[in-house]
């Protein structure tokens, strides 16, 4: 190991390494410990890179992330439709469901609900990303907000699903873009057909201000 080596990168190498561990001993300062051990760095420094089982998760997540990006790279010429399932599918494989129903178990305690909601927004946000969204308007919120729930409800689908290939998963997802889909067409009518409506302010200023 470098002793320049960034401790963001020692973070990101110790959160991969300590996978094969989880199962056995959780996101704990053991799983962390033989981490330490397996990449030869030293476990002072891995406290400090990894101090907390915030931190683990932390790293753990944006290297998912980060993982799930790298696999999505050449996807942009597909419809959003179809790069948005890539995403979802694409950022469970990247994962373990015996490390995931770990990180699941803590991340459902109330003392880490504020770190839920964040990795939870995180991973949206990055699916979003990898599949080219450039938004910055209020869209840019509403469709990670969409997708943080399709994504958190196709989490607990997937830690339980036992189906070959998991196609029950694949068919959950599915369902869960459809109804999205709908909605958006749904949505836009409305936007257009509220378009064509008199403006209520110019209507009230007339009231107020006739016109001679």
């Amino acid at each position: 190991m470098n002793e320049d080596t960034p401790l963001a990168e020692l973070a990101s190498r110790l959160a991969r390494a300590m996978l094969p561990h989880v199962p056995f001993d959780g996101w704990s300062q053991t799983a962390l410990a033989a981490a330490a051990r397996d990449t030869g760095i030293d476990p002072d420094i891995a406290a400090m890179a990894l101090p907390d089982v915030d931190a683990m998760l932390s790293a753990w997540t944006q290297d998912v992330n980060a993982r799930m990006a790298e696999v999505m790279a050449g996807a942009h010429n597909l419809k959003v439709r179809d790069r948005i399932r890539m995403a979802l599918v694409t950022r469970l494989e990247q994962g373990d469901r015996e490390v995931t129903r770990r990180a699941l178990n803590l991340l459902a305690q109330p003392q880490h609900a504020a770190l839920s909601a964040k990795l939870l927004w995180q991973a949206a946000d990055a699916m979003w990303r990898a599949a080219g969204d450039t938004a910055t308007d209020y869209n840019h919120y509403t469709k990670r907000l969409i997708l943080s729930g399709i994504y958190s409800a196709t989490l607990l689908h997937w830690t339980q699903d036992d189906s070959e290939d998991f196609t029950a998963t694949r068919a959950f997802i599915e369902r869960r873009i459809d109804g999205v889909m709908r909605f958006e067409k749904a949505k836009a009518k409305l936007t257009g057909a509220m378009g064509n409506l008199p403006d209520p302010a110019r209507f009230f200023g007339r009231l107020r201000y006739p016109a001679v």
